[in-house]
């Protein structure tokens, strides 16, 4: 099963599959029955990192479906198989980008599922869980949200410009770094969020909600997905050097041609 079209579709039901799972076993509005509830302990990952049962058995559902339909394929995991693979067919999967957000009851999180072959993303979903909006694309053939194509923002002026980002939590020696990005970007544009899921965060900039994210370091999980939905979508998504990226540990500047380029402008001069 090397068609992208088959291997969308297997993403997508893989994705649905654990969005299920997710949505019965998600805190209540009540703030007792989230982080510190016994029945959803928080288990740490590393700094500011945190997983419970909910990852794992998504993660399980997720490989249990990608494996039943390609059996040899390479899947690499957040939780159980993080070490890259890039030859042959290979999934990558973020059974639930927003950890934190979910332990929390903050309604924002995701399941990410890509298809790679030989290291060249094919076909990827996010699946906004709370929402229930199921995001779709496949190389060379487009992005989209259910039946609506997708198209990132073709605004090319800065000042009415929404940006996404993320904070360097998880690697605090590049917080002084950040924060001169932020001071430099934050006046000159419309405002910037942060919502702690960079598979939605690049959900929107394909949706053109957002003109533009950068981020300083994220995990293929977080991103692969995401990068075919926003390019599929018109955009770019490189790194802070502009180089194109792919299935890596890397920076992350995602936004349409011109938002993009302005972007890679103003992070290197905040170096200066």
């Amino acid at each position: 099963m090397n068609d992208s079209l088959d291997l969308l579709d297997l993403a997508a039901r893989a994705a649905e599959r654990a969005g299920a799972y997710i949505r019965q076993a998600a805190p209540s509005a009540s703030r007792s029955e989230t982080a510190s509830s016994p029945q959803r302990p928080w288990e740490p990952k590393g700094h500011h990192d945190w997983a419970s049962e909910v990852d794992r058995e998504a993660e399980r559902l997720i490989t249990e479906t990608l494996r039943a339909g390609t059996p040899h394929a390479g899947v690499v995991a957040e939780e159980s198989s993080p070490d890259l693979v890039r030859s042959g067919l290979v999934w990558i999967v973020d059974p639930l980008d927003g950890t934190t957000n979910f332990l929390h009851g903050y309604q924002q999180y995701a399941v990410s599922v890509a298809a790679a072959i030989d290291g060249v993303l094919e076909a990827g979903v996010v699946l906004d869980v709370t929402r229930e909006c199921r995001y779709g694309a496949l190389r060379g053939r487009g992005a989209w949200c259910g039946s609506e194509r997708l198209s990132v923002s073709d605004d090319a002026e800065p000042g009415r410009a929404l940006l996404g980002t993320g904070f360097p939590f998880k690697y605090l020696e590049h917080l002084d770094g950040y924060l001169a990005q932020f001071r430099r970007l934050l006046p000159a544009t419309s405002g910037i969020r942060r919502t702690g899921s960079a598979a939605l965060d690049l959900a929107d900039v394909a949706a053109g909600r957002l003109d533009g994210f950068w981020e300083l370091q994220l995990a293929p999980w977080d991103i692969a997905a995401g990068v075919l939905l926003v390019r599929e979508a018109g955009g770019l998504v490189t790194d802070l050097s502009g180089h194109d990226i792919g299935v890596e540990h890397c920076a992350v500047v995602a936004g349409g041609p011109s938002m993009h380029a302005w972007l890679l402008r103003q992070l290197a001069a905040s170096a200066g």
